[in-house]
């Protein structure tokens, strides 16, 4: 089958790895246009925290996957990276698309952040003109899928955000978060997850902070123990406060060990954003302990059993959606055929009709009446060709009878 996906994430890529092929959208616009110029019929960037990942539809699928291992290398400059990369083709590429929009590839099985990244990546490919007649099948399909296995199996219910986990492992690292002060960098999906879960742990005061100080307006009214500051701020802070949480947009390091001041209090710092925000060197600090999105993997959630449950009936769903897109595909097969079948149609009936009208005297009623007939019968005599194409499920024998088909019409 024609498709494949290309790239790297958090089952097999350690963090140091990832960041260094995280996608901007400039950086997406750019990878997008070089694989369409080489020949790549449709494209699908996804970059996120956890994962960095091109999908691809194209003929020659397997030479077209050796093009995206090298454009990662060149691209990125990262000499070691095939090591890394992980591909899939046909059957298990599509398998693919259906888990990760249904968070059932995640670190948390099922948790929801995902379908909105998948969203955005779709959409963006879609407006750049990469996404067309088959990806926009398919990742429509995988995006109602998600949905569908959210309700029926309700594996998303309770909160497991990589924000939530974070706070998790903060908590259990401190005992409680009660009463205690934090900071929070970013004002970015994540971030405001993190917000809204510390609120639940009744802290004393949040100062968050966002290159972007104007943003943070009006946050105060939505929590009232919220204490917006100026970036240029957050490290006069850093000895108020007894966790730090981070998740920004940035390509570079927001709080470096250069700049951070000697502390007397102990400070707990979240790092999950991809690149990272927190310069690793902290954790050599004194009183400084720095965990990332890696470190998230280590706990164990009470939930996780029965989640893995819960993904095994959502495969099944899964399972029947692929059949389906499957016999889509097989559908469209035809459609060239059907396509040429009509304008051969056409044709016929543009030549007829020019004949009758230069032979007989008609008005303009008659002509109408005389087209619509033509046009009828025409459309009578290969509508049962086209409806057993497309009852045929062998697929060999499908492309026997497209090609009969069209020796028999002079397609």
């Amino acid at each position: 089958m024609n498709f494949a996906v290309v790239g790297v994430n958090h089952n097999d890529t350690p963090i140091h790895i990832r960041e260094c092929v995280s996608f901007t959208d400039t950086q997406k616009i750019e990878s997008i246009n070089f694989l369409l110029d080489n020949g790549i019929q449709e494209v699908v960037i996804l970059s996120t925290c956890n994962r960095s990942e091109i999908y691809i539809y194209s003929k020659n699928i397997l030479d077209k996957v050796e093009i995206v291992k090298n454009f990662y290398e060149d691209f990125f400059n990262v000499s070691n990276i095939k090591k890394y990369l992980f591909c899939k083709v046909g059957q298990d590429s599509i398998r693919h698309v259906f888990n990760v929009a249904s968070g059932l590839d995640s670190i948390v099985i099922g948790e929801d952040q995902i379908l909105g990244q998948v969203k955005d990546a779709y959409d963006f490919s879609r407006q750049l003109g990469a996404s067309k007649k088959v990806f926009n099948k398919l990742f429509r399909e995988a995006i109602t899928v998600s949905k569908d296995i959210k309700t029926t199996t309700k594996i998303s219910q309770q909160p497991l955000s990589i924000s939530y986990i974070g706070i998790k492992c903060l908590k259990d690292k401190i005992g409680t978060l009660e009463g205690k002060n934090a900071l929070i960098i970013g004002l970015g999906k994540m971030s405001r997850l993190a917000m809204t879960h510390l609120q639940e742990e009744n802290l004393n005061k949040i100062y968050i902070t966002n290159r972007s100080y104007g943003k943070l307006q009006g946050l105060q009214n939505e929590c009232e123990n919220l204490i917006p500051i100026k970036f240029e701020d957050r490290y006069k802070v850093m000895g108020d406060v007894d966790v730090v949480i981070s998740a920004t947009a940035s390509p570079h390091t927001v709080i470096k060990k250069e700049n951070m001041p000697l502390l007397s209090n102990k400070l707990f710092m979240m790092d999950i954003a991809l690149p990272r925000d927190i310069d690793k060197n902290l954790n050599h600090m004194e009183n400084i302990e720095v965990y990332d999105i890696d470190d998230l993997k280590k706990i164990s959630d009470e939930n996780d059993k029965k989640r893995k449950e819960l993904a095994s009936c959502a495969q099944l769903i899964i399972q029947d959606k692929v059949e389906e897109f499957n016999s889509w595909l097989k559908a469209i097969k035809i459609d060239p055929t059907i396509q040429s079948l009509n304008d051969k149609c056409l044709d016929i009936r543009e030549d007829t009709l020019d004949y009758i009208y230069r032979k007989l005297d008609l008005d303009c009623k008659e002509k109408k009446i005389i087209d619509k007939m033509l046009t009828s019968a025409l459309k009578r005599l290969i509508r049962e060709p086209i409806l057993n194409l497309k009852q045929i499920k062998d697929s060999g024998k499908q492309e026997e009878y497209i090609k009969v088909v069209e020796e028999l019409f002079d397609l």
